[in-house]
């Protein structure tokens, strides 16, 4: 895919980035979420996780594209509307959202997943939570944590055959030794995200850092708070993401 002119107010067609939605985190993260590798969100419940995977995917949508988004936390219709706009309905119909009760359902919508990608022009899967329904399979262990990095390879199959970013949330645990949390999912879906990035919730503020990334530095921070359009970037009072319809 080469570079193209898009709809007012969406930013360009990029070959090696599919935009996350929010030009300041483009520009945090070296141009938006890479295609043909994972980016992993990681963080405490209610930092804004879900906020960022749905900012994304109504970006994908109006450039014209189908997004598959997998749910295991209870996908909110009405926080899809409120980013969404008055656009909602007509993005819908390219929003094939699948809804997981265990995990093996997960399992198999990921492979269902394939079918859609054969046949639709399809630009971005997003997993919400990866690691929601896989905590209650840890009393089977090394199990449980095979099966998670098979779910994970086929994702990471389907970006680079279909040149598309895969976009998914982690769950985290506390970690004695360090005093803090850390993602769940173990070295094997740190090494398979090419990118990961944590939100931080400090009273209203939040902030998203880069914990790894294959080509920009660790450590840089974007701070942002919650609003109804989807996030606001702190001190910059314009720059809301996504851009609200006129």
């Amino acid at each position: 895919m080469g570079e193209g002119t898009p709809e007012a107010g969406l930013p360009a067609v990029n070959r090696y980035y599919e935009s996350s939605g929010c030009t300041p985190l483009d520009d945090l993260i070296g141009g938006g979420y890479p295609k043909k590798m994972i980016t992993q969100i990681y963080g405490e419940p209610g930092g804004g996780k879900s906020t960022f995977c749905l900012i994304a995917a109504i970006s994908v949508l109006k450039a014209g594209r189908c997004v598959i988004y997998v749910d295991t936390e209870s996908f909110s219709v009405d926080r899809f509307t409120q980013i969404a706009g008055s656009q909602a309905e007509e993005l819908s119909e390219r929003f094939y959202l699948y809804e997981a009760a265990d995990f093996d359902q997960q399992a198999s919508m990921i492979q269902d997943a394939g079918h859609i990608l054969s046949t639709r022009d399809t630009g971005l899967i997003v997993i919400d939570s990866a690691t929601g329904l896989y905590r209650t399979e840890l009393e089977h262990g090394q199990d449980s944590l095979q099966r998670l990095s098979r779910q994970i390879v086929v994702l990471l199959g389907y970006a680079k055959r279909y040149d598309i970013p895969i976009l998914l949330t982690n769950q985290v645990y506390m970690d004695p030794a360090k005093n803090d949390f850390a993602p769940l999912g173990g070295t094997s879906l740190f090494h398979l995200s090419k990118v990961i990035l944590r939100v931080d919730r400090m009273e209203s503020l939040r902030g998203i850092r880069i914990v790894k990334h294959h080509a920009r530095p660790e450590g840089a921070c974007l701070n942002f708070f919650m609003v109804q359009e989807g996030i606001q970037v702190s001190g910059i009072s314009d720059k809301t993401c996504p851009t609200p319809d006129p």
